[in-house]
């Protein structure tokens, strides 16, 4: 198999290749949202796309500060240190909690990759709830990034993958499959957003700015991977569940009518950790570092396994990959490549 090249010219996530029109300026995000409000019924004018956002106070979300701040890429330094000052306060008033939000940046030269061994993963499910746990995500409703499908031995046809399944230990017949944000080389997600909320940075991580993001669930209907999630209710998360260490562009708390996803835990990562799933998965299934360090383990993996991606053919080029610790592994020889 060809490996995805992953080095992209543009890494914006406004720029709209292959026909796909420019996303919005970043400008533009006010005149967006009025105009739409104020035409018949409000958010109506926007259609099912997103309807969610009819329940939401529009006092709040046209007035303030935080509305009419600009986009975190024109941020200046005293900015961002006054609004990360403001979303500490409101945490612990919310909460009770002492939290510090960062604003980690990309570590020159460090593109990420994620590889992931199908040999070992059991299903387990511990990769999910680390994540939960390290990322601030809503308990009640529970959000989750990761989604573990059970397919059965043989095909690696998604929809005979079920991700209800109801054991921690692996089924005969079955094996598992986690899938979570692959942070494409060529993300869709990025190009259909009309703000610019959601980008690509430099070391291949899409993130989202949460207090940018207007709700319209378009980059949820572009991903391939179902890896998008959107708040739909306030979420609940019990004050002594919750994570301080923070970053803006990651696990800070989100609010109701926004996106949300996988960071590869920047707020880690970023500083030289890894990602709380591969911390909690207790085979070693999961494998993570530095594509452009060809003596990494990732990058040995690439050159030296089984390796393929999850809908290869839609052109999404992802930084996640799965791989075989052999030819003849517990999926069976008669299985799919």
């Amino acid at each position: 198999m060809k490996l995805p090249v992953l080095r992209q010219d543009d890494r914006g996530g406004g720029g709209g290749g292959d026909g796909v029109p420019p996303a919005a300026g970043r400008g533009s995000r006010r005149s967006f949202l009025r105009s739409t409000v104020s035409v018949g019924a409000g958010f109506a004018a926007l259609g099912a796309a997103i309807s969610p956002l009819a329940d939401l106070d529009t006092d709040k979300v046209f007035a303030g500060e935080d509305f009419f701040r600009e986009h975190y890429k024109e941020l200046s330094s005293e900015d961002k240190a006054k609004l990360f000052a403001d979303i500490e306060a409101q945490i612990d008033r919310q909460y009770g909690v002492k939290a510090i939000v960062g604003d980690p940046q990309p570590i020159p030269e460090v593109e990420f990759v994620y590889a992931l061994n199908l040999s070992r993963c059991i299903g387990c499910r511990k990769c999910v709830h680390a994540c939960v746990k390290e990322n601030n995500q809503s308990r009640s409703p529970e959000i989750q990034y990761i989604r573990v499908l059970e397919i059965p031995i043989g095909t690696f046809d998604l929809e005979r993958g079920n991700q209800y399944y109801d054991t921690e230990t692996p089924k005969p017949g079955y094996f598992y499959m986690p899938i979570q944000c692959h942070q494409c080389a060529n993300p869709p997600c990025t190009k259909v957003c009309p703000i610019e909320a959601t980008w690509q940075e430099a070391d291949g991580i899409t993130v989202i700015d949460y207090d940018w993001c207007i709700g319209c669930r378009y980059c949820q209907a572009a991903c391939p991977y179902w890896a998008r999630r959107f708040n739909w209710t306030d979420p609940g998360i019990p004050s002594s569940e919750i994570n301080p260490d923070m970053a803006y562009l990651s696990n800070r708390p989100r609010s109701r009518g926004v996106m949300e996803k996988c960071t590869f835990c920047l707020q880690r990562t970023r500083k030289g950790r890894m990602p709380a799933c591969l911390e909690a998965c207790p085979t070693g299934s999961r494998k993570f570092g530095n594509i452009l360090d060809p003596n990494s383990e990732v990058s040995q993996i690439l050159r030296d396994k089984r390796v393929f991606v999850l809908k290869e053919e839609v052109g999404t080029n992802p930084r996640f990959f799965y791989y075989f610790d052999e030819l003849t592994h517990r999926l069976g020889e008669g299985g799919e490549a």
